[in-house]
């Protein structure tokens, strides 16, 4: 999915202002509509009658020259029909600007999961502003429109992963926690991928929906994380990591994922109180490392990873050929915050045909998930029971993209890339972001198997897109 050149980052340019996305002729500004409300017709039977959302984020509107910078980031948001079809409602500036901190292609350009994400109860979106090094957070109308609230500043390099949990025990006013992971601490930006190491701090979420920084959160990390989660019980923060196990890490880290505990005031453990990967450096089965990006904590603490196997055995960067079909890897975090392994490195694709697993999102029933191989454009099916997991099938959907026969440069120019998923909140739909096509695609979920609707394309850009949200 990445090139993963050892290439140098300049530093993030600041003080610069650009103009504002709502004057993009790419971007489709329309007013909510919901059951003719407004229209002077309280009678209109032929009014859309929306029944949910999607929010994708644009991540920047191009590259500013010597930068990492993407430009003004916007959320485009999507009333949701009954029958999966999507309007657009409108851009809605986040105020900070996208990135791109994978320097290459314009598939994947965080290397993350969760770069966008939502509450549980559907009232607020949160985004990354990886060029600006800020955080928005929105509250969500009844239309499914979007109202800005604010930013907060991460503190640190290239935010890509949000996580939230609701806090039942949290002071008047205070309504949950939130924590972001960034790319890469100061000292360790110049060395790209192999030698990054992030870091992750939190905030609480106010009833307003504003963010208000915890004093004391932020921890510094051993890798380059690429996704941050809660438990669902709210006891634990699990971080995971796409450089485990890299030769070139001055920690020596190879922790695919790691544990932290979450305090009452907010914090986390001092330390991770645990972590773990599927595949060591130099494993005798010649399998490359476990790039982690996407993942899920569901059920009784299961840890559910899609591993994208890019880092050679020997800890150095892949390149093509060497990538090797994806995986997924499950734990359950035990009563101490350990990790106890349950099925390890089962393989999305075989024959180079899944090379590049990096999201996932399960089925309402929770008995079944997708994996989004990137570089191929499908999705393949897994069965999940506590915590023991099957692949199904390898190409539950399949799109435009580059199949094990290409391995050549030409790999990301002919496909649609697909990216980050979101499955409804209601089970019936997932909605696919092409990363390299600027479209959304549209699949009705019966069972353990996907059906084609259809697809949105317009209003977002072709590449460096990063993050979707379904309602």
């Amino acid at each position: 999915m990445k090139n993963l050149k050892i290439f140098v980052f300049g530093l993030v340019v600041v003080g610069l202002t650009f103009a504002s996305c709502s004057d993009d002729d790419d971007l489709v500004t329309q007013d909510p509509v919901t059951d003719g409300e407004g229209d002077g017709d309280d009678n209109d039977d032929d009014a859309p009658n929306f029944v949910g959302a999607v929010y994708a984020m644009t991540n920047g509107d191009g590259q500013v020259t010597g930068t990492n910078i993407q430009g003004p980031n916007v959320i485009i948001a999507y009333a949701r029909e009954a029958d999966g079809s999507l309007t657009p409602i409108g851009p809605n500036p986040t105020g900070g600007n996208g990135g791109d901190f994978d320097g290459g292609e314009g598939l994947d350009p965080l290397i993350s999961a969760y770069a966008l994400t939502k509450t549980d109860d559907n009232e607020n979106l949160l985004a990354v502003n990886a060029g600006s090094n800020t955080i928005t957070s929105f509250n969500i109308n009844e239309d499914y429109s979007l109202e800005l609230v604010g930013s907060q500043p991460t503190g640190d390099l290239g935010p890509n992963s949000i996580a939230y949990s609701e806090r039942s025990d949290a002071a008047d006013g205070l309504k949950g926690i939130v924590y972001v992971s960034n790319i890469s601490r100061q000292e360790f930006l110049a060395g790209g991928e192999p030698e990054q190491q992030g870091s992750i701090t939190g905030y609480w979420l106010l009833d307003d929906g504003s963010l208000s920084p915890i004093a004391g959160s932020t921890r510094n990390l051993a890798n380059r994380p690429s996704a941050v989660q809660f438990s669902p019980d709210g006891n634990w923060l699990v971080v995971a990591s796409i450089n485990a196990g890299a030769a070139a890490l001055a920690s020596g880290s190879e922790d695919e994922i790691v544990v932290y505990s979450v305090n009452a005031d907010g914090t986390l453990s001092a330390d991770q109180v645990a972590g773990a990967t599927s595949t060591l450096r130099g494993n005798t089965d010649g399998r490359n490392l476990p790039s982690a990006i996407g993942f899920q904590i569901v059920g009784n603490n299961y840890v559910v990873v899609t591993e994208a196997r890019e880092f050679q055995p020997d800890g150095t960067p892949p390149a093509f050929p060497a990538l090797q079909d994806g995986s997924v890897s499950t734990w359950q975090i035990q009563a101490d915050g350990s990790l106890t392994p349950i099925s390890m490195d089962v393989r999305s694709g075989e024959g180079n045909t899944g090379r590049t697993a990096c999201w996932l999102d399960f089925t309402a029933d929770g008995n079944t998930f997708f994996v989004s191989n990137a570089i191929e454009a499908g999705l393949a099916s897994y069965s999940f029971s506590n915590g023991a997991v099957q692949l199904l099938d390898q190409t539950a959907a399949l799109g435009t993209g580059t199949g094990g026969a290409d391995n050549g440069p030409d790999a990301f120019a002919n496909t649609e890339g697909w990216i980050d998923m979101w499955i409804t909140d209601d089970g019936e739909y997932l909605y696919q972001l092409f990363g390299l096509d600027g479209t959304i695609g549209i699949y009705r979920i019966s069972g353990q198997s996907l059906e084609f609707v259809g697809e949105e394309s317009g209003n977002l850009p072709d590449t460096n897109t990063q993050g979707i949200v379904a309602i």
